[in-house]
C-alpha cells in the first residue's frame, strides 16, 4: 500500500512537472530584486528562530543548563541539516552528537528532541485543523475527498489539539515511562508557549513563499497549500517532500498563479530555507564539534 502510493505520487509530479515551460521558470527567477528577496531572507532568519525556540522549551522540559545562545546554535545546525538529509540525521543524528559533546545525558537529548517534535506538530494539528474546519483551501474533485468529511476531520483534529491542552492543565497523572525514558507533561503555559511558536513559524514560513508569489495570494490561502503539501511529502517519504509540495501548489493554486511563477517561488524559496542556510549550519557543527573536543580533553586537576 506505502509503495504503490509513493509510486503514485511519483508519477503525478513528474507528469505535473512535465508540462512546465521551465524555460519560463527560469526568466521568472532572473526577475527577482531585493525588494522581493530582503523580506523573505529576513521572514527565513525569522523562521529558523522560532523553530530553534523549541530547543529552549526543551531545555527547561530537560533540566539542562546549556546557555541560550549555544542552544540556539545547536538547534539551527540540527534543523538545517534536517531539511536537507532527513530527520534521522540531522534531528536525531546531529543534534545528539553535539548536545552529547555539550555534556547532555541521553535522556535529556531525547527529552529535547521530544519536546521539538511535539511542539512542531501541535501547532500544525491546530492549524490544519482550522484550515480544513474553515473551507479555507478547496481540493480538487479528482482527489476524491469528501468536503464535508474533510471538515469533521479539522474539527477533530482542533479536539486532538485541545485535549491536549486540557491535559497539560488539569490531568491528576503526569508522568510516564516508556522504554526506560520518563517523560511528564508540561503545565498549561508551557503548553501554550508550544503551540504559540509552531503556529508562528508555520506562518512564517508560508509568508516566505507569499512574499515570492508575484500576484496577490492571501495568506491563509498560501498557509493551507503549504500544510496539505506538507503532510503529503511526509506520507509520500520523499526526502525533504521535493517535487511533492510543487505538485500540491500547481494542482490547487494553478488557477489564480501562472505555473512557472509558482514553480520560480517555491524553487527560490527551497534555495532560501534549505540550501543557503547549509553554509553557516557546517560552519556551526565543524565549531560545535571543534568546541566539545577540546572540552573532553580538559583534565579535571586534583
Amino acid at each position: 500500500m506505502g509503495i504503490a502510493f509513493v509510486a503514485l505520487v511519483v508519477v503525478l509530479v513528474v507528469r505535473k512537472l512535465a508540462e512546465v515551460d521551465w524555460a519560463e521558470v527560469w526568466v521568472t527567477l532572473q526577475e527577482y530584486d531585493y525588494r522581493t528577496l530582503t523580506p523573505a531572507a529576513l521572514l527565513v532568519v525569522l523562521s529558523y528562530f522560532w523553530h530553534s525556540a523549541f530547543d529552549l522549551l526543551g531545555r527547561w522540559y530537560a533540566r539542562h543548563r546549556l546557555s541560550s545562545p549555544r542552544v540556539l546554535v545547536i538547534a539551527f545546525v540540527s534543523y538545517a541539516f534536517n531539511l536537507n538529509l532527513g530527520a534521522l540525521v540531522g534531528g536525531l543524528g546531529i543534534r545528539y552528537r553535539l548536545y552529547s559533546g555539550a555534556g547532555l545525558s541521553g535522556a535529556q537529548i531525547a527529552s529535547v528532541y521530544t519536546i521539538g517534535v511535539v511542539s512542531n506538530w501541535i501547532g500544525y494539528l491546530a492549524l490544519l485543523g482550522a484550515v480544513l474546519a474553515a473551507r479555507t483551501v478547496v481540493l480538487p474533485p479528482e482527489w476524491g475527498l469528501n468536503a464535508t468529511l474533510l471538515q469533521i476531520a479539522g474539527f477533530a483534529l482542533l479536539a486532538v489539539v485541545a485535549a491536549y491542552l486540557v491535559a497539560c492543565a488539569r490531568a491528576r497523572r503526569r508522568r510516564w515511562t516508556v522504554r526506560g525514558h520518563a517523560f511528564h507533561l508540561p503545565p498549561l503555559r508551557f503548553a501554550v508557549m508550544q503551540c504559540a511558536l509552531s503556529i508562528t513559524n508555520w506562518l512564517t514560513i508560508s509568508a516566505i513563499i507569499q512574499t515570492l508569489l508575484p500576484s496577490s495570494v492571501p495568506l491563509l490561502v498560501v498557509l493551507g497549500v503549504v500544510l496539505i503539501g506538507s503532510i503529503a511529502g511526509a506520507v509520500a517519504h520523499i526526502p525533504a517532500g521535493l517535487g511533492v509540495l510543487e505538485t500540491v501548489f500547481v494542482v490547487l493554486l494553478g488557477d489564480r498563479v501562472p505555473h512557472h511563477a509558482l514553480l520560480a517561488a517555491l524553487l527560490a524559496y527551497r534555495a532560501m530555507y534549505y540550501l543557503l542556510p547549509m553554509l553557516p549550519a557546517v560552519v556551526g557543527y565543524f565549531l560545535l564539534e571543534a568546541r566539545g573536543r577540546r572540552a573532553s580533553t580538559v583534565e579535571p586537576t586534583a
